[in-house]
């Protein structure tokens, strides 16, 4: 007698008839899909192809920071198809005035006016017109190894990958080093940045400069670049050297915004806030919504100087509603807080796994973005990144979903959803565990 399938089971014929559709009509993008196929998503948790359930360290694209599925989402997109889903993007729609308004609450008085697009991308393409619009300059400079989107302008503000092959970056684009203790930039620092970096990254730039400096873009903890996490006082000092210079701050906070670092902004660790704020992963919580968040004088030049980003999809009702849902329940049921309580839940774990195993050579982050550093040895501190793949691999196989990075495949990053419980973390440690031990690491 044949056992019924698992919930959320695919029968082999059509398994078989979905992947050879895949094979043939899906385009290759940047990164390799995986075989296994995922029919649904709850709370914290992917079902497979087999009905196998798999702990989600990852938040999908690390953008369900509220979990899949979470009752407030649902419900917001249920009331959006029965209102308004999309409408020109010239009239405005209560869902979207009420998110403004709500933000603007969350944030200080000179981030009080917002234009709300698809993607990080895109809003960080706008926050690069604006800055270049309102200072009549070009130059952008941003941190290597970033990650801030693939449209022209971010995509020349972004170090980490797909740089090669597609011609000249936008005029005036400039990298900066990054506060990375652990591998210095300028190979100064052995394991605590003091800022060096920093001073040479400008003196440098002043060099470079033809005197048109911009806006500086950067994330107050660099993501992509492997979770780089600045000294307390860095993001300050930016903020001086740039108005020693005339130039614009914009905190791309796609990833470290509304409660992942224990806080609703990454900004308010230091409380030195940007010119600028661009928001976009953590606020649609899944569905595509990202926002350009600015005020003051810089508002008032979009509407002066006739800034333009106009888009078949700015300020839509649908996403909007959802975007509202997300704080809405970031506030009222306190994720920020949870966030740093469920922290260091996760990072005692992680420590303890630290302790075990010497090719864990740096353990780094903040609330529930945490990096982890796989070396060869801690003395000689070689990226072991074949280590990282065999053990992503083999934990995916045990029921985990754990990240690599794109501009530091030799890292985990570990960003599960605000929501998740102490049991789901503790299975995860042990399948990382295991994975690791599985993989011969030592």
């Amino acid at each position: 007698m044949t056992a019924d399938p698992a919930p959320g089971a695919i029968p082999e014929p059509e398994l078989a008839r979905l992947k050879r559709q895949a094979k043939d009509h899906i385009l290759f993008y940047g990164r390799e899909l995986s075989d296994t196929l995922i029919t649904k998503a709850s709370g914290a948790r992917l079902t497979d192809e087999t009905g196998r359930e798999i702990i989600d360290f990852a938040s999908g694209q690390m953008c369900s920071t509220l979990g899949h599925g979470h009752p407030a989402i649902l419900e917001a997109i249920r009331a959006a198809c029965d209102d308004a889903i999309h409408i020109d993007s010239t009239k405005l729609s209560p869902p979207v005035i009420e998110l403004a308004a709500e933000l603007a609450a969350l944030l200080p008085p000179n981030l009080q006016k917002s234009l709300f697009l698809s993607t990080g991308g895109e809003s960080n393409e706008a926050a690069i017109r604006l800055a270049k619009l309102h200072t009549g300059r070009f130059e952008i400079a941003s941190l290597a190894n970033s990650w801030h989107g693939t449209t022209a302008g971010a995509q020349s503000s972004t170090y980490s990958s797909g740089r090669r092959g597609y011609g000249p970056a936008m005029p005036g684009s400039y990298a900066l080093p990054p506060p990375y203790a652990y591998r210095c930039p300028v190979r100064h620092c052995q394991g605590r940045c003091d800022m060096t970096c920093l001073d040479i990254g400008f003196e440098m730039f002043d060099q470079w400069s033809t005197g048109a400096g911009a806006a500086v873009i950067v994330e107050p903890v660099q993501s992509a670049g492997g979770i780089i996490v600045p000294p307390d006082g860095w993001l300050k000092k930016l903020r001086a050297l740039c108005a020693a210079r005339g130039m614009l701050v914009i905190y791309d906070e796609a990833q470290t915004g509304l409660g992942r670092l224990g806080l609703n902004f990454g900004f308010e660790h230091e409380g030195v806030p940007p010119d600028m704020m661009t928001l976009s992963k953590t606020l649609g919580a899944g569905v595509p919504l990202s926002a350009l968040v600015t005020g003051g004088a810089i508002a008032q030049s979009a509407r002066e100087r006739k800034f333009s980003f106009y888009t078949s999809h700015a300020n839509d009702p649908m996403p909007a509603r959802v975007g509202l849902a997300v704080v809405r329940t970031l506030v009222g049921e306190q994720l920020a807080a949870r966030a740093r309580e469920m922290g260091a839940y996760l990072r005692a774990g992680i420590d303890g796994l630290a302790q075990r195993y010497e090719v864990l050579g740096d353990v780094r982050g903040r609330g529930m973005l945490i990096g982890l550093e796989f070396v060869h040895d801690r003395q000689g501190k070689k990226p072991n990144t074949e280590l990282v793949e065999r053990a992503t691999k083999r934990a995916f196989e045990l029921g985990l979903v754990v990240n690599r990075p794109g501009g530091a495949a030799h890292c985990w990053r570990i960003a599960p959803p605000l929501t998740i419980d102490r049991a789901d973390i503790d299975a995860a440690i042990e399948i990382m565990d295991r994975a690791l031990g599985e993989c011969g690491a030592r």
